[in-house]
């Protein structure tokens, strides 16, 4: 394990130059306090997790000190939000300290949220408040322990420092990791704004350093794209799967890489709704669950316009059309093993179909069932959630087709128990938890927020104790309006 003061520097992004980020120093927050931190981050850097306790960590993390080798800078880039091109944008209140190398040789960007103004902050304060800090925090932490491809977050840095927002509220960092924090947006501005070269050393650079295997292709653009739309159906089948709403999937949000990045106004679904806004301020539900698949086509779309002066366009076209056919068959893998299936069958897509509609119809809870669902025998256990369907006849036959699936397949209950109890968490992120998390942070009181991150550090486990936090929300607690203001 390395000290706080001994980790490794290589920006290599940083050395693209001026064309590519602004050289910003943070601008610190006043009377830092250590909020949460993720000791499962920290050994990404090689960083023993009793660090996060010295008042050292703090002072890094807020603003205060900066390593000697860090290169701190704002990155440029656009992006299309809510299907309108904004020219553009870039860190408006973050900030890539640098790269740091661990023992293994794994880079992660360090980026510091809520550093100040950047020259990419329109008119902003460059802050992040203390309430989306903690939001982002624990759903990356919590999408990881899932499965699901995500940016990491290393901790929240608490402040005294006032920002205004729809009312008065304290400002807070985040440190978050990625390999990378490229984004589609990053190749819209060089292309829209004709600067070719810069976009070729953008290429050039993310193919040297995340995509080198792309490079012993023929096509090495082509091949590189074709990943990213590979990565891209695997990431939105496992959101659709777990009921994961992002909310604001512009495509300066959509990382170069596959993984969840940028939380906002996200959301795990509590009853089953396809139509589900997690968003107060999606007006038009662009950003709808049900429509995060043809969202994350449109945005591969904006992507593969920008690579078009490095890629014939019948070869985007094509590569585009895989990846409607690889997300149907990742999602439909998923739901499979969710049911406690082994084996693929003719008739499963419907299955999985017409268990959704009716969940639907029933307001049915998305994680709970689905948990319950692998507890008992089927027979034992579909009587039980029976109670919770409207359509009693519609359900019986369902139950009676899923029930000669699993009796076609074999094995014991124990053996199914234990397979589905692998896959279908116990614990998730229900928005009402996160708020009743925030609030006592809001007061001082940090003890439930790291509390909640470490029940959701263990998804699939029984944790004695920790009941409350499987339960449904309360009424209150499904309707909670969360907006893109942070």
């Amino acid at each position: 394990m390395k000290s706080l003061t001994e980790l490794t520097f290589d920006n290599r992004f940083a050395r693209l130059g001026d064309a590519f980020s602004t050289e910003v120093a943070p601008d610190p927050i006043a009377e830092p306090r250590l909020v949460v931190a993720s000791a499962a981050a920290m050994q990404l850097l090689d960083l023993d997790p009793a660090l996060a306790e010295e008042p050292l960590f703090a002072e890094l993390f807020a603003g205060h000190k900066l390593w000697s080798t860090a290169a701190p800078r704002a990155m440029v880039y656009s992006g299309h939000q809510f299907g309108v091109y904004n020219p553009r944008l870039g860190d408006g209140r973050g900030l890539l300290l640098g790269e740091v190398v661990n023992q293994a040789g794994e880079y992660w960007d360090l980026h510091l949220k809520g550093a100040g103004q950047t020259p990419y902050s329109r008119m902003g304060d460059g802050r992040a408040v203390l309430r989306s800090s903690i939001r982002e925090f624990l759903a990356s932490e919590a999408l990881h322990a899932l499965g699901i491809p995500t940016s990491r977050a290393l901790c929240v840095t608490g402040s005294t420092s006032p920002v205004w927002r729809e009312k008065q509220e304290t400002a807070a960092m985040l440190l978050r990791l990625a390999p990378s924090h490229v984004r589609f947006g990053h190749f819209e501005y060089f292309y829209y704004t004709g600067q070719h070269e810069q976009l070729k050393i953008l290429g050039e650079h993310v193919l040297a350093c995340h995509f080198a295997h792309c490079l012993e292709q023929e096509q090495p653009y082509a091949a590189f794209f074709r990943e990213v739309v590979e990565r891209n159906a695997e990431l939105i089948a496992r959101w659709q799967a777990y009921g994961f709403c992002h909310g604001v999937m512009n495509s300066d949000n959509m990382s170069i890489l596959g993984i969840t990045f940028d939380y906002g106004p996200y959301a795990f679904l509590d009853d089953f709704d396809a139509n589900h806004i997690c968003n107060h301020s999606d007006d038009s539900g662009r950003y709808s669950f049900s429509n995060q698949v043809p969202i994350g086509h449109w945005n591969l779309a904006a992507l593969a316009q920008a690579l078009t002066p490095f890629i014939e366009v019948e070869v985007l076209r094509d590569t585009l059309g895989l990846f409607l056919p690889l997300y149907q068959a990742h999602y439909l893998d998923l739901m499979r093993r969710r049911l406690g299936l082994l084996s693929a069958a003719e008739g499963d897509e419907e299955l999985v179909q017409r268990l959704l509609q009716l969940m639907q119809t029933s307001a049915v809870d998305y994680s709970q069932f689905f948990r319950r669902l692998g507890e008992e025998a089927p027979q034992s256990t579909l009587a039980v959630l029976r109670e919770e369907f409207a359509d009693l006849a519609g359900f019986d036959a369902w139950s009676t087709e899923y029930r000669a699936r699993v009796d076609q397949e074999g094995g014991s209950q124990a053996e199914r128990r234990t397979r589905m109890h692998a896959v279908n968490p116990k614990y998730i992120l229900r928005n009402y938890l996160a708020q009743q998390a925030i609030e006592a942070a809001e007061r001082g009181d940090y003890a439930p927020v790291r509390e909640l991150h470490a029940v959701l550090s263990r998804p699939f486990d029984e944790q004695p104790g920790r009941e409350p936090y499987a339960e449904r929300p309360p009424d209150w607690g499904k309707h909670l309006e969360i907006s893109c203001s942070s």
